[in-house]
């Protein structure tokens, strides 16, 4: 089966069997007053319909609070309804397992008792990722995290030796609701010192006016060598519903114009050349290029890379991990460190010393820190923002330190 069609049909099997299976528990508790189950059944399917609904408005909202509001009370709804449903069906079945080994016959009031007892079991269960999440958003979502990163090579100029160049990416202004989580993002950055800014790509989530309110905070970043930035899937323009190409286009201009006023290098596939005492290493940015999920390709590594060879050591700027997988390590060996974003580690996850886990992984193996193959270095960082769930569980956000030595 073509992947483009595997994820919409799994998709909708999850969809379905969560509505189903959690409908399946919950009525269980109104089965005994036929006048309540009718109750039951309209207020369920109604507000089912205005749950979905929901999604529909938040992709025609012009705000973003409403956008925003919308999908997360989608996401915690139906994340509790896939628990409840995954928990109740799996109580049945055990249930009905048991029933069979010891070959008892159940009254009709018996076996309604056993499945209000699944029912019970399974929304105490559901319990547990409702308080999560909701702890996700009040707690997690802005908790910025310090990844310290030292990388060592005899390729870095003795003068680069101990540069601090600081990393951040998926930013997400659109789905940012006050001004005072990104500002504590920027004074925790200033506070580190570093002597290079690097910016891997998502600065919105569907238009570029929706940096706009931020860029006061933003431009508070201070670098003596300056910041350099990428462009993110999310940063063209692709997944919003334009009136004309004209319409898009300008979107983009505006999107280029904010950079300018940041005054962030923003690299359109081309290197700049870094220099400190007289000593140069390269630094490559592209456009995004992602193998997976059918994302657009609008990198050019070719084009980006040529004339950087002559330098000793190499750092792109590539927002999508798959690009180091699929082209840099196959094709550009002498890229000696690529920095990456656009996973968020999924947002979800469990990192604790000595285990790694996250749904990311199944899409992305390179999905949050650093990773090798033979001399060539990938570090994808976590994400300062959120999208879609505007909360982190297990996941920080991130703000990476690299250190260079040899």
């Amino acid at each position: 089966m073509r992947r483009s069609l595997a994820f919409p049909i799994v998709l909708i099997s999850i969809l379905v069997f969560a509505e189903l299976a959690s409908y399946l528990a919950i009525r269980n508790f109104f089965t005994e007053q036929r006048n309540q189950l009718r109750i039951f059944n309209w207020t369920w399917w109604i507000s089912t319909v205005l749950l979905y609904a929901s999604v529909f408005l938040s992709r025609i909202s012009d705000s973003n609070f409403l956008k925003n509001a919308l999908v997360n009370v989608f996401m915690i709804i139906l994340v509790l309804k896939l628990v409840t449903g995954l928990a109740f069906v799996i109580t049945i079945l055990v249930q009905f397992i048991k029933s069979l080994v010891i070959a008892s016959k159940l009254t009709a009031a018996e076996q309604l008792a056993r499945r209000k007892l699944a029912s019970q079991i399974a929304l105490g269960i559901a319990a547990v990722p409702f308080v999560s999440l909701v702890w996700g958003l009040v707690k997690t979502a802005y908790d910025f995290k310090v990844h310290r990163v030292r990388i060592n090579s005899a390729k870095i100029p003795a003068a680069f030796q101990g540069l601090k160049i600081v990393q951040i990416s998926d930013i997400h202004t659109g789905s940012l609701q006050g001004f005072r989580q990104l500002q504590k993002a920027v004074d925790l950055i200033n506070s580190l010192k570093p002597d290079l800014i690097v910016f891997t790509g998502d600065l919105v989530n569907n238009q570029s006016n929706e940096a706009g309110p931020y860029i006061p905070i933003l431009k508070q970043l201070q670098a003596p060598m300056g910041i350099y930035s990428v462009l993110g899937n999310h940063d063209y323009g692709d997944y919003n519903s334009w009136n004309s190409t004209e319409d898009k286009q300008r979107n983009m201009e505006e999107m280029y114009q904010i950079h300018r006023n940041l005054n962030w290098k923003l690299m359109l596939n081309e290197h700049v050349a870094l220099e400190k005492d007289n000593e140069h290493i390269a630094l490559i940015g592209i456009e995004n290029w992602s193998a997976n999920l059918n994302f657009k390709k609008y990198g050019k590594l070719d084009r980006a890379y040529q004339g950087a060879e002559n330098y000793p050591y190499k750092i792109l700027l590539s927002h999508d991990p798959s690009h180091w997988s699929y082209e840099v390590k196959e094709l550009y060996k002498d890229i000696d460190l690529t920095l990456s974003g656009h996973t968020h580690g999924f947002q979800f996850g469990v990192e604790i010393p000595g285990f790694k886990w996250s749904p990311s992984q199944y899409i992305y193996p390179q999905w949050a820190g650093l990773y090798k193959k033979e001399d060539q270095l990938l570090y994808v960082n976590r994400g300062l923002g959120c999208l879609g769930y505007m909360g982190r569980i297990g996941i920080r956000p991130e703000i990476t330190l690299i250190e260079l030595g040899n």
